[in-house]
């Protein structure tokens, strides 16, 4: 399952649908919960703005999941991704994975929101304490760990 909101979300609630979802199966649950940081090295962050492209962006998602579940014995994922004005330490992103057994649900939890990084169609604005406002720019970092998961696994 895959939501786009402006509304904060219960990670504990989340937690309780995939858990559910799975009907007893899931022997682990991996979850990752993003948050606004001070981005800003020469002031403070205020603000974030998170733009999105509605429809795209949501497909995206599906088929990073779809590729998750293809790639690692999961049973059930869940991501929920905030859009419009968050402040300083609000929560962004939740993404968490439900398997059989621990390994397959870290590793496709961790791909899910490497890629989703990379690949969803969102936009950050950054307000910073002194007004200042900026596009926040994909850094290469997060280009080459989403670029490590397309390599074939020696």
């Amino acid at each position: 399952m895959v939501i786009v909101q402006e509304a904060d979300f219960n990670a504990s609630d989340l937690t309780a649908r995939l858990r559910a979802s799975t009907e007893g199966q899931a022997g682990a649950i991996v979850s990752f919960t993003g948050y606004v940081r001070d981005y800003a090295k020469n002031a403070a962050t205020q603000s974030l703005f998170l733009e999105h492209y509605p429809g795209m962006c949501e497909r995206e998602i599906e088929a990073l999941c779809a590729t998750a579940q293809a790639r690692w014995d999961i049973l059930d994922c869940l991501v929920v991704h905030r859009v419009g004005e968050l402040q300083l330490k609000d929560q962004i992103v939740f993404v968490a994975t439900a398997s059989a057994h621990r390994g397959d649900a870290f590793a496709a939890c961790e791909y899910i929101i490497d890629a989703l990084k990379t690949r969803a169609p969102f936009w950050k604005r950054e307000t910073l304490a002194n007004g200042d406002q900026f596009w926040v720019q994909q850094r290469e970092a997060d280009n080459q760990k989403t670029e490590q998961w397309d390599q074939p696994s020696s």
